[in-house]
């Protein structure tokens, strides 16, 4: 098989092309929309269905099914009655650092929306998930994930009151929770075990974050302790598909 010169490393071998040459129709239009979209730039306005379908002398349907791959893959978004060029992937490294960092690093703006912050006894499956004790006092803590006041993701962290007992009175949530533990609590961070899928949001999700339910949703699990070996937190995030990669350096 030969392999393209021009050939990205990154980039599926011989463009997703099939040896016997034969690809989806659709397919085809969507190479040709990858190579406008790269002329378009960031924020560049895709000309309509109807236009696109007369240039590639395609059924519309066929443009759509293209559009919707785009779409899912976060090259394009929508944007009022159009459809524009999407800016690059968010990039959070795989390590402690916290959701704020990694925005930051890529020069965007975090934030977050508090959605709910509630106490209640710490349920059996948490407690032998995080190492705490069954029915002494957890918080649930929800907040919608900001990049730049673009919803991205949303996060949900149990933490146990004995170590933030002052939770609903000075965090502002809106702020990093690993700030806040390191530096008005002098907590610090250990180690963590994480685990990572791929699921679709539930409607209630779907609804908080601003997406569609069929969107491809990036799930972290992650457990962490402090320096002492002693649980921290639980916390389940959901990323969106379209706006999120995740990176890690890996050692021996």
């Amino acid at each position: 098989m030969d392999y393209p010169n021009d050939q990205s490393p990154g980039a599926p071998v011989r463009s997703g092309i099939p040896e016997h040459g034969r690809i989806p129709k659709y397919y085809a239009v969507k190479a040709h929309i990858a190579v406008l979209i790269e002329e378009l730039g960031e924020g560049g306005l895709l000309p309509t269905e109807r236009d696109l379908a007369e240039t590639y002398e395609v059924a519309r349907e066929t443009v759509r099914q293209a559009l919707r791959e785009l779409l899912l893959e976060g090259k394009l978004r929508r944007q009022g009655r159009g459809t524009v060029v999407a800016g690059p992937k968010l990039e959070q490294p795989l390590s402690l650092a916290s959701y704020t960092e990694g925005v930051r690093r890529q020069g965007r703006t975090p934030g977050r929306t508090l959605i709910s912050l509630d106490r209640f006894p710490c349920p059996q499956a948490l407690a032998a998930e995080a190492g705490l004790t069954r029915g002494e006092p957890v918080w649930h803590m929800e907040r919608v994930l900001l990049a730049d006041d673009e919803r991205v993701g949303l996060e949900s962290t149990y933490v146990a009151v004995t170590r933030v007992p002052d939770l609903d009175r000075d965090f502002d949530p809106d702020s990093s929770f690993y700030a806040y533990l390191h530096d008005r609590l002098g907590i610090a961070f250990g180690d963590a075990d994480e685990r990572i899928e791929t699921v679709l949001a539930t409607p209630r999700e779907a609804l908080l974050i601003g997406t569609p339910p069929a969107l491809p949703m990036l799930l972290i699990h992650r457990v962490s302790r402090d320096t002492k070996g002693r649980p921290l937190e639980r916390v389940r995030t959901l990323y969106r598909g379209d706006r999120f990669s995740f990176t890690a350096h890996l050692g021996r």
